[in-house]
């Protein structure tokens, strides 16, 4: 099966771009929500988890503790790492399985950390999601409801464009104007050339 990655920083409208290739029948496997689902449902990855943030990590309830992963891991970039290499090999197993199972020219996988993870290795082709970075700004402020310099401090947590360019196969512009449907319909049929 032919696998293309599509990522983009913060606000860029990586999912609103793999969802305008879901019209065009391409499925889409979204890694954020698939590793919730995986830190929810894998017994294995779940007892990993503990055993690296202890039972905290979950409700009494077997949910996931968003707020006490969140406010560990993004404090301590060495936990951070650890519990990126619990969950990454985890979706990414997910991912195989899953692509092996559509019927499709091609698949997608949107992620938000691609390149910062170096997992472009595993992807035939990767397509960069970019857009202003007051455009991007916005959209998070309005869509996640936080203040601007929240926003900011996200950002710098990722890449910025100006490295990912360079490594990216394919970049689409979305600053939210008539052009993001002609590039996506543009790189949808090389893509269908290249998968065929």
């Amino acid at each position: 099966m032919y696998k293309v990655g599509i990522t983009g920083g913060i606000g860029s409208g990586k999912s609103f771009v793999a969802k305008l290739f879901e019209l065009y029948g391409i499925p889409i496997y979204y890694a954020d929500k698939e590793a919730k689902r995986l830190m929810f449902r894998d017994k294995s990855l779940k007892a990993a988890i503990k055993d690296l943030l202890g039972s905290s990590a979950y409700h009494k309830n077997g949910r996931v503790n968003r707020p006490n992963i969140a406010s560990r891991i993004f404090a301590d970039k060495k936990l951070l790492k650890s519990m990126n290499e619990l969950v990454h090999p985890a979706v990414k197993r997910d991912f195989l399985n899953w692509a092996a199972e559509q019927n499709a020219p091609y698949v997608i996988e949107e992620s938000a950390i691609i390149f910062e993870n170096g997992l472009e290795k595993g992807f035939d082709k990767v397509i960069l999601v970019i857009a202003d970075q007051e455009v991007r700004i916005r959209r998070v402020m309005k869509r996640d409801k936080v203040l601007k310099e929240q926003v900011i401090a996200r950002m710098k947590q990722q890449y910025p464009d100006e490295k990912k360019v360079p490594l990216a196969d394919f970049v689409i512009t979305n600053n939210g104007d008539k052009g993001l449907i002609k590039q996506v319909n543009e790189f949808h049929h090389q893509l269908l050339e290249l998968a065929d």
